[in-house]
């Protein structure tokens, strides 16, 4: 027990010490696992053989990442992904399992062992890729969305590769002993070993009709039974059992349990505990795919990789630039364009996960030697540990290209001046805008979203592309004859640096403001804008009151409450100012401040008390 005690202390140490540093260097949380991993493994010698043992064990992290994915997307949203599915997933996976045979059969080895490592290079880590791409927000991108359509699709390609690669078995090739010779091995249960094609095929069916029915059907009442214990661990143990237990059907059906975990989230995608499922299997996903980048890490054979680097490296390095050839192609076929396509091309140009199942799989059975496994695994390994710095290449070099190469719109030229002007036509400037041209205000509006200038420009709006903190633009729209200027840009030292250009050069001109938080409206107040307003500050105090009515208050009661709110901030309104004010200059809360808020928040408390003493007292005299 002391042993295993151990274990956890180093790997838990090694990715506490190693991801943090990854993370401030903009490494990325991955490489600093797998760096963690190299450090224990290879280079300190920390940890030994029980590195695959818990490798295995952290590919469930693999598992329950795809059951997360799965409850993001409906079966719906499923269908609609079809087109990329087939087309732009089939055609990655068959494109570079083609390439890699023919370079096979060119070099004189068979064909059969050609397609098998084809096969096995022409898959991706979808845990890598997935990790990153939520960790630097990339999955709402057009190149996220195609990356994450082939990896869907090699997910499920895992399936009938593992049914081909026994049939491309040549022992006397490689001077092994027939299959028929050796003993079965015993060690795994499986349902379906002695079952004829058919029989097989309706094992399947019947296995992922299973999931599909019990998600629609058993799971409702169960978890609704569970939630009624209030026992969040219960929940948490359910949780985990529907995962388990899928993984272990898959896995006796002879199934990827990865692909039956993904069918699972699809089909409670639209179920009512799909946000508490996700975030009860959450944790358990993060650090088991920490753990299993570490281990990835650790088994990284030195030894080998020394003993033969040129042959290692060289594949490395051609499996690479084969599979982001082809990426690269698909991107441009299917309309990926500029750095989507780059993303693509570079997140998927690795190996993956499923490479080291395939890889022990095709041994097993006979269709590669050992000799060949252990070349590839370092290749594997290697190409995954190289993902993240393609990542970074992406980041630094590809992402800015595009930018600086962006032909940067010149401001329209305003024509027609109004009596106010509103700077940002977003959600807020909107209905400014529109209650303003109501009650017969002409208004200018300037923004710098092309989308949204567009979109205006249809209903009528005199709506001019532009930054309006540029003080040529402002002087054409009109500012010098404004009768007001209305302030909703989002960013906040834009918003800041208007306001203060404005007082200091047009002071007669009355400025609106949207703030984004307290400490951004002190800081309007002190450049000068006449009137602010926290952009959430009345809906807030809106919701406030409705959830008084809504916890028994009668509505007269609610928005007296609301008032009062409102009276006994306005009347600690200018301490706080200055207080804050003073702290902003010193670039920390102030004491002083701090006391002050404390202090409001008790005054808000005890006039809510007076206030509810005096209507009891009220209510007692009427009732007399």
């Amino acid at each position: 027990m002391t042993h295993y005690f151990i274990q956890a202390v180093i790997y838990l140490l090694a990715a506490v010490i190693c991801v943090p540093l990854a993370k401030r260097l903009g490494l990325g949380s991955v490489l600093g696992y797998l760096i963690a991993g190299v450090i224990i493994g290879p280079i300190t010698d920390l940890v030994g053989e029980e590195t695959n043992t818990i490798q295995h064990f952290a590919e469930f992290g693999v598992v329950m990442m795809l059951f997360v994915v799965g409850l993001e997307l409906s079966p719906k949203a499923l269908w609609n992904m079809k087109g990329r599915l087939i087309g732009l997933g089939g055609l990655q996976i068959g494109l570079t399992t083609l390439i890699i045979t023919a370079l096979g059969t060119h070099l004189d080895f068979p064909w059969q062992p050609s397609l098998v490592v084809g096969l096995i290079f022409s898959l991706s880590s979808t845990a890598i890729v997935m990790q990153t791409f939520a960790e630097k927000s990339l999955n709402k991108t057009d190149g996220g969305q195609a990356a994450f359509s082939i990896l869907l699709s090699q997910d499920i390609a895992v399936i009938p590769m593992l049914a081909l690669i026994p049939l491309l078995a040549i022992p006397s090739y490689f001077g092994m002993p027939d299959i028929a010779s050796l003993s079965s091995d015993h060690s795994t249960i499986s349902l379906v070993e002695y079952l004829t094609g058919w029989q097989y095929a309706g094992a399947i069916v019947i296995a992922i009709t299973l999931i599909i029915v019990a998600g629609h059907y058993i799971s409702k009442p169960l978890f609704t039974w569970v939630a009624n214990t209030g026992l969040r661990e219960i929940y948490t143990a359910t949780a985990l059992l529907l995962i388990i237990s899928i993984a272990a059907l898959m896995s006796l059906v002879g199934l990827s349990p990865a692909l039956g975990a993904f069918l699972a989230g699809v089909v409670l995608a639209n179920s009512e505990f799909r946000h508490e499922l996700e975030s009860n299997i959450e944790p358990f996903k993060g650090i088991l795919l920490g753990l299993f980048f570490i281990t990835v890490g650790a088994g990284i054979s030195f030894a080998v990789i020394y003993d033969h680097f040129l042959l290692i490296s060289g594949l490395t390095f051609a499996l690479i630039t084969i599979k982001a050839s082809v990426l690269l192609t698909l991107a441009v076929i299917f309309k990926v364009k500029k750095s989507d396509g780059w993303l693509l091309t570079l997140s998927l140009a690795q190996a993956g996960e499923f490479g080291f199942v395939v890889l022990s799989f095709s041994s097993q059975s006979q269709a590669l030697p050992t000799e060949w496994v252990s070349i590839l695994s370092p290749v594997v390994t290697l190409s995954m540990f190289l993902t993240p710095l393609l990542f970074i290449f992406y980041d630094k070099v590809i992402t800015k290209h595009y930018l600086s190469n962006q032909k940067v719109r010149e401001a329209d030229t305003i024509d027609k001046q109004g009596q106010v002007i509103i700077a940002g036509i977003g959600r807020f400037g909107q209905i400014i805008n529109r209650l303003l041209m109501a009650n017969g205000f002409d208004t200018t509006v300037i923004d710098q979203s092309t989308s949204m200038i567009e979109r205006v420009k249809r209903v009528g709006i005199h709506a001019y592309y532009g930054d309006a903190s540029n003080s040529g633009l402002l002087h054409t729209a009109g500012l010098d004859e404004a009768s007001l200027l209305v302030i909703a840009i989002d960013d906040k030292e834009d918003v800041l640096r208007l306001v203060k250009y404005v007082k200091q050069f047009h002071s007669h001109v009355p400025i609106v403001a949207r703030a984004y938080d307290r400490g951004h409206a002190y800081a309007l107040e002190e450049a000068g804008a006449d009137h602010v307003f926290i952009e959430s500050y009345l809906t807030a105090l809106e919701m406030s009151k409705t959830s008084l009515q809504v916890l028994g208050f009668e509505t007269e009661k609610a928005e007296k409450a609301k008032s009062l709110y409102q009276q006994t901030e306005l009347q600690h309104h200018q301490q706080l100012f200055k207080a804050a004010t003073e702290s902003t200059k010193e670039n920390d809360l102030t004491k002083n401040f701090i006391e002050l808020f404390i202090s409001l928040e008790e005054a808000m408390q005890k006039t809510m008390k007076e206030h509810l003493h005096d209507d009891i007292n009220e209510k007692s005299k009427n009732d007399l």
